[in-house]
């Protein structure tokens, strides 16, 4: 091995870094400045969007408004554990076809970067690694360990030979353009000692030797060996990417986070347009980055059981594509912009050469001119105040922490602060309620007792190992003898996550570990009666843990029960792994059939089953549940899981980390739908509804001081260049837009003058024009979309002498 690695870097040098030595259609090689297509440097804006955590059905329109939105790659991991849940058996249908959704975003004339992993973290049950790895001999997990080297070495060959299969690959005509090996592997690197380096050179050679004719990258990987590329992730990478190891790699961020990834009891992270902006715009000047990808651009959902530990079912709905899909503003189109902005000045971005100048304590202009003449700059303001900076003779503003980009070195097309898209509020509209008794009927899960189980073991079972992740519950069931009836001390320690305790068939408590702290106690008192007692110990993992080293040891479930003084965890011990439902699949319409459903009682506090048959709502909104009223379990839909809920473990401000459960118009049939709940705690399925979600309200706020939209910078300047006089308009204007089928049907509100406030909350300020709502009335109402210049000439000019700004609130229907 160690000479095939000697040959691929002395290739690899010989052809500076090339993955291709022809410039054949298709191929893709790479320089210093960025990748190369068909023998074109290009700057490339790419964005995430997961195949299976979105359906087929959706693909086409998320892949077709990424495009619309400026993107140029879209950008996936590959699933292991959802391709190959059983070893040597593979699933590719459904959410799992990623050919075809690879052929759509080919259709679409959109690039692909594949990540193969196959370990891909992403907050994604296990990682992506399938539990069966566990039950291999002597695996270690991505480590210099022979068995796990075969393992992902197989896997790996199999997705690049069905890439190739399907000529997927640019270099065979296809849209993959750039494939990734491992992730983030740096940060684990140093558990393993002297495992971790000679893992990381393998897994490059193994990468390379597949022959793909495209370059291979390494996330987060400083060192990652000739000829593949090291790039970055999170949120800062401006400021903080050390750069390429070799000076002929380009500059790659390969995840740019739009928000954050939300668990259970925490609130959602907002990551503002802005500050997205600021950061792409100050890698691509500072860094010459060359590719920026958003992580995520559509998250979607953790359908069925795919999130791992603590996290939610909703994926990232903060992204410029939200949950269901809608265009999130205004971040969706304030990054629009940005991409038209950086596309302008792309010519002089790839072949000119960087002058970074000095323009005050904070502000820098990062320059790069072309000899020929071209030339961009972008002008940095890092500092918390305004600032007026001189540049060539000319003086700019600069909001507090912004950067402005200058495609020809005079005139900005766009600040990274100055947000011209237009915000849009997302809203829920009952469409059913559930909340008639006689239309629910429920099936009360057994409590086990060590007395009916058949599996028995001679201490506390590990939970991870023995359900092997075909079920998040585990029983646990012992009995002993007690003298008298008694108040004891019952004491239980669990590696997590969830634990509900039953003494003699009567629930007794519950309790539950935290993302950062999976681990908890649980201690109570109980009663006991005279004679032989029974504890039932339900114990439940809210996903399977993503990251961190050795994975293949990580524990789950109780490791140390007590009652007062007497330690029973290495007694004897029956177990059930999964509830009686899950085997009888009574989520489905063949296996709720076969078991005998009641009239809704919900009595007592125990796993409960419900179940309710419901017709499709009218209309092409999106569809979701509203479960505010439940505790926590899981939810299907025509026998299709939507992912888990629990609502009763809210956030410190009191609320549930989510609530609307979204259910895809492909899971729904017109009439006969089965809505089929599990409920562990004691929730009210009466107080359940299905909701539309949809865009009702779109708001604009723009000022003078804002930039026009960029496309009229680029009309303008091919005007100029044809030397016409012609004035194109190019001033800054609000633009709204509401969704599909919907116009605007009301202006809820309008001022052009000095309105205080913003999208959120506004009121007309000192300054206010009278005919305001009437000339936005005029160009909008009816209409699906409309624009208002932000000029004296619509308004008149109420105040002279002050900079004016118009604030447009508007109702879509």
């Amino acid at each position: 091995m160690e000479m095939v690695w000697l040959l691929l870097c002395s290739f690899a040098l010989l052809l500076k870094m090339s993955f291709v030595c022809n410039s054949e259609a298709g191929s893709v090689t790479y320089d210093a400045r960025s990748l190369i297509i068909d023998g074109q440097h290009k700057i490339l804006f790419s964005g995430s969007i997961h195949y299976p955590r979105s359906t087929p059905e959706m693909w086409p329109s998320l892949i077709a408004k990424a495009k619309e939105g400026g993107i140029d790659v879209i950008q996936t991991y590959v699933f292991w554990n959802l391709h190959e849940p059983q070893q040597g058996k593979f699933d590719f249908s459904g959410r799992q076809d990623i050919i075809s959704f690879i052929t759509e975003v080919q259709k679409q004339g959109l690039y692909v970067c594949l990540r193969i992993g196959p370990f891909i973290e992403s907050e994604w049950s296990y990682g992506g690694l399938p539990i069966w790895l566990r039950d291999i001999p002597g695996i270690v997990f991505r480590s210099d360990n022979e068995p796990f080297k075969t393992e992902m070495e197989k896997f790996t060959t199999k997705m690049v030979t069905m890439m190739k299969a399907e000529n997927l690959y640019a270099s065979q005509g296809g849209p993959i353009i750039l494939s990734q090996i491992e992730n983030e592997y740096k940060m684990v690197e140093p558990a393993f000692h002297e495992s971790g380096p000679p893992y990381v050179r393998w897994a490059a050679a193994m990468a390379v030797g597949q022959q793909t004719g495209v370059p291979w990258v390494m996330c987060k990987q400083d060192d990652a060996p000739e000829p593949v590329i090291n790039s970055c992730n999170g949120m800062n990478c401006g400021e903080t990417f050390a750069g390429p190891n070799s000076p002929n790699k380009p500059s790659l961020w390969t995840e740019n986070w739009t928000s954050q990834f939300q668990v259970y009891g925490d609130e959602p992270y907002i990551r503002s347009a802005e500050e997205i902006a600021y950061q792409v715009a100050l890698f691509i000047a500072k860094n010459r980055g060359s590719y920026v990808n958003y992580y995520m651009y559509h998250g979607g959902t953790n359908f069925g059981r795919t999130a791992s530990a603590f996290v939610v079912t909703s994926y990232y709905d903060e992204a410029p594509l939200d949950e269901y899909g809608s265009i999130r503003q205004p971040k969706w189109g304030h990054l629009k912009e940005l991409h038209a902005a950086v596309k302008l000045a792309s010519s002089a971005l790839l072949s000119g050469d960087q002058t970074i100048i000095s323009l005050g304590q904070l502000q820098d202009a990062y320059v790069f001119k072309v000899q020929s003449g071209e030339c961009a700059a972008f002008l940095v303001n890092k500092g918390p105040k305004h600032a007026t900076v001189l540049f060539q003779e000319s003086s700019y503003q600069l909001p507090p922490k912004s950067i402005s980009i200058l495609p020809d070195c005079k005139k900005v097309a766009f600040n990274t602060a100055k947000v011209s898209a237009q915000h849009a509020t997302r809203s829920w509209q009952v469409a059913q309620k559930f909340d008639s008794a006689e239309n629910w009927e429920e099936y009360k899960e057994a409590i086990p007792n060590y007395e009916k189980t058949t599996l028995i073991a001679n201490a506390l079972p590990e939970q991870i190992s023995i359900t092997k992740d075909e079920s998040d519950y585990l029983w646990y069931t012992f009995s002993f003898q007690h003298d008298s009836d008694a108040q004891s001390t019952l004491s239980v320690k669990s590696h997590g996550h969830v634990l509900h305790t039953f003494v003699n068939g009567v629930f007794t408590g519950s309790a539950h570990g935290r993302h950062k702290n999976e681990s908890f106690s649980l201690e109570q008192t109980v009663t006991l009666s005279k004679g032989m007692n029974y504890i039932s110990l339900l114990s439940a993992m809210v996903g399977l843990p993503d990251n961190g080293a050795f994975l293949e040891r990580r524990a789950g479930g109780l490791h140390e029960v007590r009652v007062d003084d007497q330690d029973f965890s290495k007694s004897s011990w029956g177990y059930q792994v999964g509830l009686d439902g899950e085997k009888l699949q009574i989520h489905s319409d063949s296996g709720s059939s076969i078991v005998q459903w009641s009239k809704l009682g919900r009595s007592g506090h125990q796993p409960l089953w419900y179940k309710i048959l419901f017709d499709a709502p009218a209309g092409h909104d999106s569809i979701a549940l509203n479960l505010g009223s439940m505790g926590k379990g899981e939810a299907w839909v025509n026998g299709q899981s939507i992912g888990r809920f629990w609502v009763s473990f809210q956030t410190p401000k009191g609320k549930p980390s989510q609530t609307w459960y979204h259910v895809p118009r492909s899971f729904l049939k017109p009439t006969g739908n089965l809505l089929v709940l599990l409920e562990e705690e004691n929730g009210d399925p009466l107080g359940i509804s299905l909701d539309r979600v949809s865009v009702t309200q779109v708001c604009g706020h723009v000022s003078e001081t804002h930039l026009p939209p960029v496309s009229k910078w680029l009309g303008q300047k091919t005007q100029n260049q044809n030397n016409t006089k012609t004035k194109l308009g190019r001033r800054p204007k609000i633009q709204l837009s509401c969704p599909p089928k919907k116009s605007i049907s009301k202006v809820l509100f309008s001022s052009f003058g000095n309105p205080s406030g913003d999208c959120k909350t506004y009121a007309t300020g000192s300054c206010h024009s009278s005919n305001s709502k009437a000339i936005v009335e005029q160009a909008c109402l009816g209409k699906r979309r409309c624009s208002i210049p932000v000029s004296l000439q619509n308004f008149g000019d109420p105040c002279p002498g002050i900079s004016k700004t118009l604030l447009v609130d508007a109702q879509c229907t």
